[in-house]
């Protein structure tokens, strides 16, 4: 690439970068911003719904080391396990091994589930909850509030 296109090409990146303002306002309706990220508290709910639901489908339906479970504590994979080991069969083991790494993993997907729900939830009250604390002291104010007292919000 010659010097000349590298200046063409920096000139028309720079042209296309849409920089404006936007003051104490949301865009209108179906008008499109040019916004990094935008979340509606509708969307934090349902990927936290959606994440609880897995959970709880999760918890019931992997649980393969407490499937069939006996009198004794265990499920009918690890006894299956078992029963192959008493007759030196090396399956017996490698089952064993693949229950134990199965719910190890299930145990982590199953934790991310809930932090993500549990996450989401807290985001959105804690969210809220400012809101309607910035709300308030601008609401009891009398003249319009300073800049530098806005900006303490955003820090």
């Amino acid at each position: 690439m010659v010097w000349d296109e590298w200046e063409r090409a920096k000139t028309a990146a720079r042209d296309r970068q849409d920089v404006a303002t936007r003051l104490n306002q949301a865009p209108a309706a179906g008008a499109t911003g040019n916004s990094d990220l935008v979340v509606f508290h509708d969307d934090l709910g349902a990927v936290g719904h959606e994440a609880a639901i897995l959970h709880g489908e999760l918890k019931k339906r992997a649980d393969i080391a407490g499937a069939g479970i006996d009198q004794n504590g265990a499920g009918s994979t690890m006894r299956a396990a078992a029963a192959l080991k008493s007759h030196n069969l090396t399956l017996g083991a490698e089952l064993e091994l693949t229950v134990e790494v199965w719910t190890s993993q299930v145990k982590h997907v199953l934790q991310a589930c809930a932090h993500i729900s549990n996450h989401l939830d807290y985001s959105r009250k804690l969210h809220a909850q400012e809101d309607a604390k910035i709300a308030a002291e601008l609401r009891g104010r009398t003249g319009p509030p300073s800049v530098s007292e806005l900006d303490d919000h955003f820090t």
